[in-house]
Formats: structure tokens, C-alpha cells, sequence
């Protein structure tokens, strides 16, 4: 016979059904109405099997069982619990007068025991301590469950992570705050000439086997004192094949403090390559094409002036158009030369010691007629005691004829065109200002890409190729100088170029 003792309590436990076997009905009845107040939920058996088929169909939390009773002994159950349901707490019940045998059954794998007789507040003592016991019991379980599966999760992650981080073409090398090597890739290794494995967990400084590879430590130097998000570099590396990288750097941070740095190595020899061919193909055609268009040019002058004969006025309009077109495209070829000149660094050929004023005379001279064609006021200023530079005469003319160039193109009518040499800190400064059409703001950062034109209704009659700011900014950044523009739609424009003077003459 099998009795279930339960009671509605405002706050009924949460540990699973509890189990009472004794041959005496009090002392079953009376365990479960003082457990079922608590708010537990009480099965009794009459006996050892009884008892022990109940456990077999149901799942309890704990057990209270007397070690003295008919047929199957309390050891005897025990024993088969044992076997049976390891993680069912047994609290033993013992009529001796000593506890010899609750000390054995102990032994033998129960929890703890309570005498015969004892009052209610015993009973409850030793089961809300196994219960206390169950609960923790079940936490651990459950936190050890949960950090298994969260250690698998991980697992799987870093397993994912691994097979994609080995898969990309880019190499890969995450650092610690320590600058030991946490990640990297067999794409790093192989640019870095390093074994894989021998990189893990050694100091970067180890594995760097070029001194251009430097720049890795200093990059992330760079990114903690500027506070950056991320950074880009270009480095060559010498070797039977040049191996051409841009290394991109961002900093790993948890709660603003930087905790390693993420590097990514582009193998970009191929561009490198490709950027050769095309500058060898343009300086190739350019040449090709200078050549004949020269010849054309002087064959053009020798009719126009009567060497060949009469030469009418219809037919010399037609000679200046032709003339006009040839020296567009001779200004075209110049231009596409010098630009295969500043990627191959090779813009500047002859550098010495010049005074920018003289060079910015000769230009405002060169350019004085076509600006009074359009009744353009050409003005310059030059700084007293201006210091040498020192620089390429060439270089420097091509500056102010294609700066002064331009803002006569895009200056209206009746404009004024300021050009200005001065000091400005440690730099020489020139600084070309015009009254024109102006500049938007969103155009501002691609005027010095190449071939980029400003489209409007105010440019589109303005012949040009979109190389001269390009090829302006190469020529001073070649000699270690920067350029600036500030610039207002329909109130003008002003490129102010910063170099550094000659030391001698500071």
C-alpha cells in the first residue's frame, strides 16, 4: 500500500517527492504530515521492497529509511539503493540504543541519521539539512552543466574561429598587451618567413626577421599614445622576389583600455606589379606619342609663318585651332609622364638650392597675358628674406604653373588671382589664392585624386585631364612638404603648399 502525503503551502519546495519506508505506521504517518506542512511531497512503504519498487518507478529526493524491519533489512535496501540510485539521499531511522549501525549504514553511503523516538523539530533539522544539501547539490550540477556547454561553445568557437582565420589569403597576427604572439595564421607565417608553430606565444620582437618589420611594434606604439581606431602602412621586403604588404592595425580594447592589437598583412605585390606595368605602359605611349605630335607641331609652324608659302587668313585660324589641340595633347602627355615619374619616385631629378620668389616671378610673367585675355588682376606678393629650399627648379615651376593655371581657369571675368610666398612656422609656404567659382565641400577630398574633374555647369567648358592637383601634390610630397585647401562655392579658392627650407639657410 502505497500513501502520497501532500499540503498547499505558500511556498512549496522546489526539490522533488520525498520517500518514507518503515514497517511502523506512526512513525510513517507521523514523518509525512510534519514533512508535508513544510510543503514536501511524501510517499510511505510498509517495507524493504515495497520501498524499493517504488524507487525503481519514481524518482525521489530523499529517502528516510529504518534499518530495522521485516523481510529486507535497511542495510539490505541500502546496499541495493547503492546500486541502483547513488544520488538519492538516505537519512537513516534507528531504534538502538547506540548508533553502531547508523554509523555503518553511514558508511555505507547514506547521508545521516535520526534516533527513535524524536520530536517534530529533529525531524526537520536533519531533512531541511540533506535538503539543503540536495539543492547545492543540484546548483553544482547545474553550473557544472552549463559550464561544461559553455566551455563546448567555446570549443566550437575557437574550433570555427582557427579554420577561418587559417583559411584567408591575409595574414593574421593578434597580439597581447605583453607583445606575445595569441594568433596567427599560416598566411603571417609565411610572409614573416616563420615556422607557424614557433610563433605562438613568443614575443613579437622574436620573430620579426627583417628590420622593416619594425614598424609592427611601432604601430602598436603609435596606436596607444594617439589614441587611434586603426592605421595603415606600406613596407617592402627584400628578397628574390620583393614582397610588397599593407599592414593594417586596430587596437583591441574592453572598456578603453587597450588589450592587444589585431594586425592584418596584405600580400599587395601584384598591384605593386600591375601599378609598374600600367606606369611603363603610359610612359611608353607618352613617348611614343610625343615624338610624331612634336614633329607635327613644328611642320605646323614652319606653314604658318609663309616658310611654304602665302598663307591665308581662313587657313591660319584653322593652323591655331590644330596648334591648340597639340599642345592640349602635349600637356596631356607631359602630364601622364610625371605622373609615372611620382609613382616610380622618380619625379624629382635634380634637386638645388632655390629661392621660391624668383621661381614665382618667372610665372606670373609666363601666365600675365592669359590672365589679361580675361581681365584677370594677376598679383604677387613675396615675402621679404624668404629662405632657400631646396628643391627641383622644374618641380617647383610646374607648382605655380598648373596652381595659377587652374585658378585662372576657374576664375570668372574680371577676377583676382593673389599669389603669395611667406614662413608659416618652420615651413616655406606658398599660397595661391583666386575670387572663382570655389569648391564643394564634399569635393574637396578627391580634387587631388587622379583624373577627377569637378562636375558642374560652371566646369564643364573647362578643357583638362584632372591630372594637375594630382600631379602638384606628388611633386610636394616628394620633396616632404603638404598641401591644404580651403575653398567657398562662388567666393574662391586657396592651395597654400608648405616645404621645408634648405637647413643651411634656416
Amino acid at each position: 500500500m502505497v500513501n502520497t502525503f501532500t499540503e498547499n503551502l505558500n511556498a512549496p519546495s522546489t526539490i522533488g517527492p520525498i520517500l518514507v519506508i518503515d514497517d511502523d505506521a506512526s512513525i510513517r504517518d507521523g514523518c509525512a504530515l510534519i514533512l508535508t506542512k513544510q510543503g514536501f511531497i511524501v510517499d510511505t512503504a510498509r517495507n524493504g521492497a515495497e520501498g524499493l519498487e517504488m524507487i525503481r518507478q519514481k524518482q525521489y529526493a530523499l529517502l528516510l529509511l529504518d534499518l530495522k524491519m521485516p523481510g529486507l533489512s535497511g542495510i539490505e535496501v541500502l546496499e541495493r539503493i547503492q546500486q541502483r540510485a547513488p544520488e538519492l539521499l538516505v537519512i537513516v531511522i534507528t531504534g538502538y540504543a547506540t548508533v553502531e549501525a547508523a554509523v555503518d549504514a553511514m558508511k555505507m553511503g547514506a547521508y545521516d541519521f535520526i534516533s527513535k523516538p524524536f520530536t517534530p523539530d529533529q525531524l526537520r533539522i536533519v531533512v531541511n539539512r540533506a535538503i539543503t544539501k540536495k539543492e547545492l547539490e543540484n546548483e553544482a550540477r547545474v553550473l557544472r552543466e552549463e559550464r561544461e556547454k559553455s566551455l563546448r561553445d567555446i570549443a566550437t568557437e575557437k574550433s570555427k574561429l582557427r579554420v577561418i582565420v587559417n583559411a584567408l589569403v591575409d595574414g593574421i597576427l593578434v597580439i597581447n598587451r605583453e607583445n606575445h604572439i595569441v594568433l596567427n595564421n599560416p598566411a603571417a607565417a609565411q610572409m614573416l618567413g616563420i615556422k607557424m608553430e614557433s610563433m605562438v606565444n613568443k614575443p613579437l620582437e622574436h620573430c620579426i626577421m627583417d628590420k622593416k618589420l619594425f614598424i609592427l611594434p611601432q604601430m602598436m606604439s603609435e596606436l596607444q599614445t594617439k589614441n587611434l581606431s586603426a592605421i595603415c602602412r606600406e613596407i617592402t621586403l627584400p628578397g628574390e622576389a620583393k614582397l610588397h604588404l599593407r599592414i593594417h592595425a586596430c587596437p583591441i580594447k574592453a572598456d578603453d583600455e587597450i588589450l592587444g592589437t589585431v594586425f592584418v598583412l596584405q600580400d599587395i605585390s601584384y598591384l605593386k606589379e600591375l601599378d609598374r606595368m600600367k606606369s611603363d605602359f603610359i610612359a611608353m605611349v607618352s613617348h611614343e606619342l610625343k615624338a610624331p605630335l612634336t614633329a607635327i607641331q613644328q611642320q605646323i609652324f614652319t606653314i604658318a609663318e609663309g616658310l611654304l608659302g602665302v598663307v591665308t587668313e581662313k587657313q591660319n585660324e584653322v593652323l591655331s585651332r590644330i596648334k591648340m589641340r597639340i599642345d592640349n595633347l602635349l600637356t596631356l602627355i607631359k602630364n601622364l609622364l610625371d605622373l609615372s615619374r611620382i609613382e616610380a619616385g622618380q619625379i624629382v631629378q635634380c634637386k638645388e638650392p632655390l629661392q621660391l620668389n624668383d621661381i614665382a616671378q618667372k610665372v606670373v610673367e609666363l601666365l600675365s597675358q592669359q590672365a589679361a585675355k580675361k581681365n584677370i588682376t594677376l598679383q604677387l606678393k613675396k615675402a621679404k628674406n624668404l629662405p632657400l629650399i631646396d628643391a627641383d627648379p622644374n618641380n617647383m615651376e610646374e607648382i605655380f604653373i598648373n596652381l595659377v593655371s587652374n585658378a585662372l581657369h576657374y576664375t570668372p571675368e574680371g577676377g583676382h588671382i593673389v599669389i603669395k610666398t611667406g614662413r608659416q612656422g618652420e615651413y616655406v609656404t606658398i599660397v595661391v589664392q583666386d575670387t572663382g567659382i570655389g569648391i564643394k565641400k564634399e569635393d574637396i577630398p578627391r580634387i587631388f585624386d587622379k583624373f577627377y574633374r569637378v562636375q558642374s555647369d560652371q566646369t564643364r567648358m573647362v578643357a583638362g585631364s584632372g591630372l594637375g592637383l594630382s600631379i602638384v601634390k606628388g611633386i610636394v610630397e616628394a620633396h616632404l612638404g603638404k598641401i591644404d585647401v580651403v575653398s567657398q562655392v562662388g567666393k574662391g579658392t586657396t592651395f597654400t603648399i608648405s616645404l621645408p627650407p634648405k637647413i643651411s639657410s634656416i
